[in-house]
């Protein structure tokens, strides 16, 4: 097979056989999990509230992509802590595990949601995100890939996990998910 195909078809079999499970671990149908995403979505927006999104190295540019296209074409209010003073700040002041949980604790609220964005599944200030946003009583969303048995699968209260081996297929993949998601809340939101 020739090495595009192949590629764009191990994506899409990765897409295909990506797993939605509860935080009580149940799996539910991929478009289950799109439709209760979208709907906590909804919920976000009728409260007036934000989603944060957060991520490191692609997936931290994700995460602001994914910011400004929900706040700009999907209107709802999003952020993404990917400012670089106060990254290194936290990082360096206090501790790398913190730079994201530390700015949530400061700007999130209980009707707010995080989504977070991680190839492994498994990386400390994403995993401290997490808790964070729990002590906070907010709920998560996760989107992981590579092991099954990554960290933060089994973390959210929705978790998408897309069992892509490489991080260039299970980046490609994240994105196409994120872009699905709020493209559907947007349709709904139109209707």
């Amino acid at each position: 097979m020739e090495f595009f195909k192949g590629y764009v078809s191990t994506i899409a079999s990765a897409l295909g056989a990506m797993k939605v499970t509860t935080k009580s671990g149940d799996v539910i149908d991929q478009e289950e999990g799109i439709s209760r995403w979208c709907s906590l979505t909804h919920q976000v927006q009728k409260n007036n509230a934000t989603v944060f999104f957060v991520g490191n190295g692609a997936s931290a540019m994700m995460a602001s992509h994914m910011a400004a296209d929900a706040t700009k074409n999907g209107g709802i209010r999003s952020l993404a802590f990917n400012d670089a003073a106060l990254m290194t700040a936290v990082s360096n002041d206090i501790a790398y595990e913190e730079c994201f949980a530390m700015p949530l604790k400061r700007f999130a609220t209980a009707q707010d949601v995080l989504v977070t964005i991680s190839s492994s599944g498994n990386s400390p200030n994403v995993l401290q995100a997490i808790r964070a946003a729990y002590e906070l009583g907010m709920q998560v969303i996760t989107v992981s890939g590579m092991k099954p048995d990554n960290n933060s699968r089994s973390m959210g209260d929705l978790n998408f996990y897309v069992p892509a081996e490489t991080y260039g297929c299970a980046e490609a993949a994240h994105q196409l998910l994120l872009h699905c998601w709020l493209d559907k809340f947007m349709m709904e939101a139109n209707t």
